[in-house]
């Protein structure tokens, strides 16, 4: 397995740069892509296995970036804030079957109805999940990621909003992504396809923010 690098970026709020990349999505995501090599092909967020989300702290909020290519800090503008990176290889290679972990997910819980359904309620082709739907959504995803959820927290998040398309060109389409974010302990049932998750992310709008999966020991759990 190729090595997984965290990265964290605490933005400067005196940046207006900084500012204006974590009140748009899309501005961020273009800011984290730029830490990368070009030439990545035609999805170089999936070749380079980017993922990200926004968490807060009591200091303010800050910048969780995941990737399979250390990314080139010294590409962010000066004065745009502090950042650091760290390989999570050490964390991976310790997972255990029977290990409890806390997680956090901040996804983009959805349903995509049948065409017959959509017709006959008016449907959209994505329709966000909230509440219970979203929690059972979650529940799901962990199955699938070789967790069994002990305990678990859902809070529901402003969407992750801005405008995809060039400058200038007449081609713009609003991108809104409905996010929940999950904390909770699980145990771990199959670390192979938790570490895959971890690798690859959870669910739809990888590039603005969500499915980011991140986990640590509990302290004094099960070994």
């Amino acid at each position: 397995m190729s090595t997984l690098w965290l990265t964290r970026i605490i933005p400067s709020p005196a940046s207006r740069e900084a500012r204006r990349d974590l009140a748009d999505a899309v501005a961020l995501h273009r800011r984290l892509m730029s830490l990368f090599p070009d030439g990545a092909g035609e999805n170089p967020r999936a070749a380079l296995g980017v993922l990200h989300r926004v968490d807060d702290a009591p200091t303010g909020p800050y910048v969780l970036l995941q990737s399979r290519h250390r990314p080139d800090l010294s590409r962010l503008p000066q004065q745009y804030g502090q950042a650091g990176t760290r390989p999570l290889d050490p964390l991976l290679a310790a997972l255990r079957s029977g290990a409890h972990i806390h997680f956090r997910c901040t996804a983009n819980p959805v349903r995509k109805p049948g065409a017959t359904t959509r017709a006959l309620y008016n449907l959209p082709a994505v329709v966000p999940l909230h509440g219970a739907h979203a929690n059972d959504w979650w529940l799901r995803q962990a199955d699938t990621a070789g967790l069994k959820v002990l305990t678990l927290n859902a809070q529901p998040l402003d969407s992750a909003t801005g405008i995809r398309g060039h400058r200038g060109s007449s081609e713009k389409q609003r991108v809104r992504h409905a996010r929940t974010r999950f904390d909770g302990t699980a145990v771990v049932i199959d670390p192979d396809l938790l570490r895959a998750k971890i690798t690859d992310g959870i669910g739809r709008g990888k590039a603005y923010g969500c499915g980011l999966l991140t986990v640590a020991p509990v302290r004094g759990g099960a070994a």
